[in-house]
């Protein structure tokens, strides 16, 4: 699992070709400490089929903004630089979030 922050998020997601999950997560965030194990589990088992990436927003609030995360925890799906799917605070559960990953590989 890759971990990108402000200075990598561009090249690593937005110029990649082809689809990016990206683990936007917060420091305080405790669903989203709950969740990263699994989220972690899931890259270690999709890994040859989509490119998995995480981004620390307590470091990286204006890039998280921008990308328009308002909520925490945040399992986004990009294709080609474009965002195309997304999951958000409750809706991050596990077997949504394995069904998300399903969805795109």
């Amino acid at each position: 699992m890759l971990e990108v922050d402000k200075n990598t998020f561009e090249e690593e997601v937005l110029n990649a070709q082809g689809k990016v999950f990206v683990d936007f997560f917060g420091d305080g965030c405790e669903p989203c400490k709950a969740i990263m194990p699994f989220v972690h589990e899931m890259a270690d088992k999709y890994g040859d089929k989509l490119k998995f990436a995480m981004l620390n927003t307590t470091k990286a609030r204006r890039l998280a903004i921008g990308q328009k995360v308002l909520g925490l925890p945040a399992m986004v799906i990009y294709e080609n630089g474009a965002k195309i799917d997304e999951l958000v605070k409750d809706d991050a559960t596990e077997a949504n979030i394995e069904a998300l990953i399903n969805k795109h590989i």
